[in-house]
């Protein structure tokens, strides 16, 4: 063995072991792809090829990782050659075998990387993938032709366009690597003295038709694969561009296909869709910075949780705590009431069974670190209390001064509550400091966002503390500010401002839901309050002295959405399918004729805008207010909470496309249309439009 001898030694080492060379990847923490790393793989390879005492090379990475891809640093600059795709070609036209070994993430171009090597192991700690699509991009240095040459296009297309990383288990069995090993390096190495005594050159996948000749033969197969992928894109441009990629290596050659998948790249990552979505991958990055915290905070030791109240929101915080291995006590008022929130919990564990998620041995261990009690007093010995109960004050104020009375002096009070004020229920503690905001979305098991409310007396070790269980648990923490409805649920308000009246002045529900899924939601908003239940913001409504005479009269007849089987729209027993219901319409008609107000058919454009922009106005005041640290935290918040389409940014990040002056102008006139004060715009979005910036600064 000899010392390293690379030009670029800082980066990348080669040293050798008999008649091997070994290239080691050293860019900490995740072997970013930077021009350093690049120029240092490419002279490294040079290197052992030039050398006759060189049989054969094994690339792999040091530190944590073999490579997660790209230099986020680089995003955004102008490419400096070596670039990546002739990296690729490098190391796939070495004479000499090259054998990856993968420890830890292989993505994005690091996965590329390791595609143009001869042969592939990997660790079963291994995670590999093409997350392009995530920003936007496709693949841009040879994955859309090499990986369907390695595992079949159809196969392929799938693992592209989701974006998901495999472990190193799937990975050989979609045989994406040939072997795993714990000790990868070393099964590296064997492998490729098995390569060296074959005597036969080495090959690359570029060369490899026999997989895109089957499937060229039944490629039905790649079509039914493309279709079903793309079913979820809703205006998305780089799942298609991903699908027509992967279609050229079965229509163009390696060459040609290369080319076209280069142009495609090149014209996504100018696009605005990516641009939106890497503003959304930084925005949930800085989101996990928190303001006006001491230098030496550090969180609250959280080794336990219990969590009051097993209804339907209860119930996912509680398996959302067990899933990350958390010992959690969940507590209710009645035997009947415990029993069903514990019987639900096993039926949605039985499903992700059933789905093929979670074996039956996984489910038992998280069911039994979920115990249930009816004694309060069970809070006495852990570390964190997390409430969620009924969204009434006077309820959660009584729970919580119980809590202070029960609960050991340094557990954290966590409050579940959507709306209310947080500083009010933390002065019915003795510790009021003790007290933070834990909102989450429901399904609590699977929605990733998490609001963290600060309240006026939140200590820095609790918010810490909230914010790195949200982590623990695989949510995307935001910290936020109190005030009704916080950050999601206050613009959530703003955008319904003007829902009924686009009811009473033409639109019917269905479609003002089209032109909201056509702008890029999973689901309009009339669907989606039905399916949340009208008596939810009925109640919060009422709470605050506020009306909507169409909403209001639904409920008052008893029709609260899905559950009762009518409410904006009308469903068939047993049936999810929102159809028209004609009482909607003649009561939104009737309102219509009180008022003077003729009718007419409203473009979809205009129904967007006066969701939109209400929403973005409302965000404007959030940001005057410092309820929300930065723009980009109002647009995760978003993203992750209520499917705000990440290829448009986030609400903020759109606004910034749009115009501002643009969405004064229509909220000016619609203030001075309605008179109504929501609409005027705020003091902040008038002097950024008046200014020519944007909320990005």
């Amino acid at each position: 063995m000899t010392e390293p001898q690379s030009a670029h030694a800082d980066v990348v080492t080669l040293t050798r072991e008999g008649d091997l060379a070994l290239v080691t990847l050293n860019n900490p923490p995740v072997n970013a792809l930077s021009t350093a790393l690049r120029a240092g793989i490419v002279a490294a390879l040079a290197e052992a090829a030039a050398d006759p005492a060189v049989k054969g090379i094994v690339l792999t990475g040091g530190g944590r990782g073999f490579c997660a891809g790209a230099d986020i640093t680089e995003f955004g600059k102008p490419p400096r050659e070596p670039f990546l795709p002739d990296v690729i070609a490098a190391i796939e036209a070495c004479p000499k075998p090259v054998v990856a070994a993968i420890h830890g993430p292989a993505l994005g171009g690091g996965l590329e990387v390791a595609l143009g090597a001869h042969a592939r192991v990997a660790a079963p700690s291994a995670k590999m993938g093409l997350p392009e699509v995530k920003l936007g991009l496709i693949p841009g240095a040879g994955g859309t032709q090499r990986l369907p040459r390695l595992i079949g296009p159809a196969t392929a297309v799938k693992l592209i366009v989701s974006g998901e990383p495999v472990g190193g288990a799937e990975a050989l069995k979609l045989g994406i690597v040939t072997e795993v090993a714990e000790d990868v390096v070393a099964a590296a190495r064997a492998l490729a003295q098995q390569m060296i005594a074959s005597g036969v050159a080495p090959v690359g996948l570029s060369r490899d038709e026999a997989r895109l000749e089957a499937a060229r033969a039944g490629r039905d197969a790649f079509e039914a694969a493309a279709a079903e992928v793309l079913k979820g894109a809703r205006g998305a441009e780089a799942p298609a561009a991903c699908v027509a990629a992967v279609r050229n290596s079965l229509d163009l050659d390696f060459e040609a296909g290369m080319k076209a998948e280069r142009a495609a790249f090149l014209s996504l990552v100018a696009g605005d869709q990516s641009k939106a979505l890497r503003h959304a991958f930084f925005a949930e990055k800085a989101a996990a910075k928190i303001d006006g915290l001491p230098a030496d905070a550090v969180a609250r030791p959280v080794r336990s949780v219990a969590v009051i109240g097993a209804g339907t929101m209860g119930g996912g915080i509680a398996m959302a705590f067990a899933n990350a291995g958390y010992p959690v006590t969940l507590i209710e008022t009645s035997a009947e009431a415990l029993a069903r929130g514990q019987g639900n919990i096993d039926k949605n564990y039985s499903s992700t069974v059933a789905r093929g998620r979670m074996s039956e041995a996984e489910k038992a261990e998280r069911i039994a670190r979920i115990t249930g009690s009816l004694d309060l007093a069970s809070v006495a010995n852990v570390d964190l209390i997390v409430e969620a109960v009924f969204e009434d004050m006077g309820v959660k104020k009584t729970l919580m001064a119980d809590l202070d009375r029960l609960a050991g002096p340094d557990a954290i009070l966590a409050t579940n509550t959507s709306y209310l004020d947080v500083n009010e229920i933390a002065a019915a503690t003795s510790r009021p400091e003790a007290v933070v905001g834990m909102h989450f979305f429901s399904p609590a098991n699977i929605m990733k966002l998490l609001e963290v409310v600060r309240a006026e007396k939140t200590a820095p070790d609790v918010l810490l503390a909230a914010v790195e269980v949200g982590r623990k648990l695989g949510k995307i923490p935001v910290v936020v500010g109190v005030c009704n409805g916080f950050v999601g649920n206050r613009i959530l308000r703003a955008q319904r401002n003007d829902l009924e009246a686009l009811l009473v002045e033409g639109a019917s529900p269905a479609e003002v839901d089209a032109a909201w899924s056509g702008f890029g939601f999973p689901m309009g908003p009339f669907a989606m309050l039905d399916l949340a239940g009208l008596d939810i913001s009925w109640r919060a409504r009422k709470a605050l002295g506020q009306t909507a005479e169409i909403a209001d009269h639904l409920c008052e007849q008893g029709r609260f959405g899905q559950k009762t089987g009518r409410g904006f729209y009308r469903y068939e027993p047993g049936e999810r399918k929102p159809l028209a219901d004609s009482e909607v319409e003649d009561l939104a008609k009737a309102i219509a004729a009180r008022e003077g107000i003729t009718r007419r058919s409203i473009p979809a454009a205009e129904i967007v805008e006066r969701l939109l922009y209400p929403m973005i106005n409302e965000g404007a005041r959030i940001l005057e207010e410092g309820i929300a640290q930065r723009p980009g935290d109002i647009d995760v918040i978003w993203i992750f909470g209520y499917g705000f389409p990440a290829w448009r940014g986030g609400p903020m990040h759109a606004a910034g496309s749009i115009g501002l002056a643009k969405i004064r102008d229509g909220l000016q006139a619609r203030f001075e249309q309605s008179g109504r004060a929501e609409f005027k715009p705020a003091a902040l979005l008038e002097r950024l439009a008046a200014e020519g910036g944007s909320f990005a600064g």
